[in-house]
């Protein structure tokens, strides 16, 4: 199911023996636009502390309660190697939090697995302390603008991924200083160029081509109706 990442931020994390915080952010890899992690906020439970998870952990999100469940216990999440907060992902940090839930590393080449059976982990090599260039925080990419081919439209409002395959399928883009009261949507890898320093999303459309786009109601699910409106309108094909 299509949902709004915005709107996943504050969902509880439910273990299998009780709660242990809220969703706090995501880390997802710029280049496949893929989510690698969840943050989670530990709130009361473990104060000051945030956690990551492999979406290899995580279960089917309820939206009406929201409740993001996971296949962890309580124990296992506490156990788990810290993160600082703020500071980027290293690989060394990827790989003691990986071994230590027996989940198989995304960046070998392999499918992340569905292993959750924690351990203890094993002394990291020193040739894995670089981080990975491509991951970035959805909270520090929200409020970045967005520069067509011709001009600014708007700024980063929302993502939309898909919460089985783990996919960052849309973002949302708030027009309000162009077109007052309307969201669009472009899909991620239409995006040429994302400048951290300047804090912009370089796409290859016009200003004209996206005033006429199919308009994005937050209020509404997105759905295939909408979506191959939407993809019918660019000309582009569909990922599905």
């Amino acid at each position: 199911m299509l949902r709004s990442m915005k709107e996943m931020q504050g969902y509880t994390i439910r273990a299998t023996d009780g709660d242990i915080g809220r969703v706090y952010g995501f880390y997802f890899d710029d280049l496949k636009w893929i989510i690698r992690y969840l943050v989670v906020d530990t709130g009361t439970w473990l104060p000051g502390r945030l956690v990551l998870l492999s979406p290899a952990a995580l279960g089917r999100a309820d939206r009406e309660s929201f409740v993001l469940p996971i296949s962890l216990s309580k124990r296992q999440v506490e156990n788990s190697p810290p993160i600082e907060a703020d500071q980027p992902i290293s690989r060394q940090m990827e790989s003691e939090l990986h071994r230590y839930y027996g989940w198989h590393p995304y960046w070998s080449g392999t499918a992340v697995g569905l292993a959750v059976h924690a351990k203890e982990p094993e002394a990291p090599e020193a040739t894995e302390g670089w981080s990975d260039p491509h991951l970035r925080s959805s909270r520090e990419v929200i409020g970045y603008h967005i520069q067509a081919s011709d001009g600014e439209i708007g700024h980063v409002e929302d993502f939309i991924a898909d919460d089985e395959a783990w996919v960052m399928r849309y973002i949302v883009i708030d027009t309000h200083n162009w077109l007052p009261g309307k969201k669009v949507l472009i899909v991620p890898a239409w995006a040429e160029e994302i400048n951290w320093v300047e804090k912009k999303v370089h796409i290859d459309l016009k200003r004209e081509t996206i005033r006429e786009c199919p308009e994005f109601d937050p209020s509404q699910p997105v759905n295939r109706e909408y979506e191959t409106r939407f993809y019918d309108y660019y000309g582009r094909p569909k990922y599905w």
